[in-house]
């Protein structure tokens, strides 16, 4: 039986494993929210639900939903499945900007193809939002020629495009902006892509490439955002600062 608030819901299956791997520190477990028949959200039978991160930095908790409508004001995008993987959730995501202007890639970029490769998921268990190679290379130049007037530095780990702060108080950056079907378009906060990776003033562009055909929208592009799932109507949402 698990309880959630004041709501009970009896004959849940809980699994174990025990040949775990990734970076699970201080995690007792996970809770399965994907699409598959035994995750959370299928063994209720919720028809929606949603999440808030909070910013990495924040003092207060994140929620998750179930059953709760859809934001009014919420950007919607379609919510796609992929015959070959019923776990992810895939998202009908049709470009990306940088300071207003479209990036040149391909409209293939983020379709899924007819044996279930490429396409782009929205995942709350990856930190950093992963793009195929070449989208990923046109995004970085895009930013990278919105931010000559700051300074570069050397990459960190998986960013290659960093920068000094040390001695600003404030930056001003393009805006990065992801673009949904009808002319949706949600805007990021600058701390959603441009992330402190230590204590002097250096921060690097949150995303990068991945050799895979499929594209992730991480959590760190997440936070600070209500992400809703409309399983009925096969809908996300995205509804900014509404933790």
């Amino acid at each position: 039986t698990v309880t959630l608030g004041s709501a009970s819901v009896d004959n849940i299956a809980i699994g174990c494993g025990h040949n775990n791997e990734g970076l699970f520190v201080g995690a007792a477990g996970l809770l399965g929210l994907g699409g598959g028949l035994l995750s959370f959200p299928s063994q209720i039978n919720a028809s929606t639900f949603s999440y808030c991160l909070v910013d990495r930095d924040s003092d207060s908790t994140s929620t998750l939903e179930f059953d709760s409508s859809l934001p009014p004001n919420a950007v919607t995008a379609p919510l796609l499945r992929n015959h070959e993987l019923d776990t992810f959730y895939y998202l009908g995501l049709t470009g990306i900007s940088v300071g207003g202007d479209l990036l040149p890639i391909s409209e293939t970029a983020f379709k899924i193809d007819e044996s279930g490769n490429g396409g782009i998921i929205v995942d709350s268990g990856t930190a950093v939002t992963r793009l195929q190679t070449e989208t990923y290379n046109a995004l970085r130049d895009a930013f990278v020629r919105g931010t000559r007037a700051l300074s570069p530095t050397d990459g960190v780990a998986l960013f290659d495009t960093c920068y000094d702060f040390s001695s600003r108080s404030s930056v001003e950056v393009p805006t990065v902006s992801f673009h949904f079907p009808e002319g949706k378009v949600l805007p990021l906060p600058a701390k959603n892509f441009l992330i402190p990776v230590d204590s002097n003033g250096t921060f690097c562009f949150a995303f990068a490439p991945t050799s895979s055909s499929l594209s992730i929208i991480g959590n760190v592009q997440q936070q600070g955002t209500r992400v809703s799932f409309n399983l009925r109507n096969s809908l996300v949402g995205f509804t900014p600062n509404k933790c």
